[in-house]
């Protein structure tokens, strides 16, 4: 029966895909190298252990809206579920080579954007939680399903300018911000009501009047 370790030997910025999309090479590799697997049916958790790195003074400042005060950070951060992908790995004997295919969000709603954005360089360490189910040819010939076992799994430091590279590559100089249907409504009317063309003139022109006391 197939026992199978991983390993996550990099990651790159997969180009033209319809939205940004990691591709982490795995190595899947079977204790036993002289047994055909003839298919891996691989399931991923992908966590994120923000206690496994330093944050610096303006990192820290970045991610007081995930973590609150730095002084309360020995309570409050925790390992963080990022996402969950699958991939399917061919036949093959050994060892063999895939890609683990991440799909990343570029959503300021959801905690992970919030914290690979707030992160000015370094890496970030990563665990992947392997399930699925391995299939392979017994010695008798006839195809076997055997579990992959819940305890298989991998660490990878992923560098923070990996993911900035694939943000820059799809969003170049852009954020994005979700807002309440009123909100809008109250930003659109404002919009109107002052002749802007364009959001980000309406933005900039309410920030000088919080920040300097400008006149619109």
């Amino acid at each position: 029966m197939p026992d199978l370790d991983f390993r996550i030997e990099g990651a790159e910025v997969v180009p033209y895909a319809t939205a940004p999309l990691l591709a982490f090479r795995l190595a899947v590799r079977n204790a036993q190298p002289d047994e055909s697997v003839h298919t891996v049916v691989l399931r991923c958790q992908i966590q994120i252990e923000v206690t496994r790195r330093h944050y610096d003074r303006g990192e820290e400042e970045r991610l007081r809206d995930l973590f609150g005060e730095p002084e309360r950070w020995g309570q409050t951060l925790r390992t963080m579920l990022w996402t969950h992908t699958t991939a399917v790995v061919p036949a093959f004997e050994g060892e063999t080579v895939t890609e683990l295919h991440v799909p990343c969000s570029y959503d300021f709603n959801l905690a992970a954007t919030k914290f690979f954005y707030g992160l000015a360089g370094g890496e970030v360490p990563l665990a992947f939680l392997f399930s699925g189910s391995v299939f392979y040819q017994s010695a008798s010939g006839a195809l076997q399903v055997s579990p992959i076992s819940w305890t298989k799994e991998a660490q990878f430091r992923l560098p923070v300018a990996t993911w900035q590279r694939l943000m820059d590559a799809y969003y170049p100089n852009l954020a994005f911000l979700q807002l309440r249907r009123d909100v809008y409504d109250r930003l659109y009317q404002y919009k109107v009501r002052h002749g802007i063309t364009g959001w980000e003139q309406a933005v900039e022109g309410m920030l000088r009047v919080v920040e300097e006391g400008a006149p619109v």
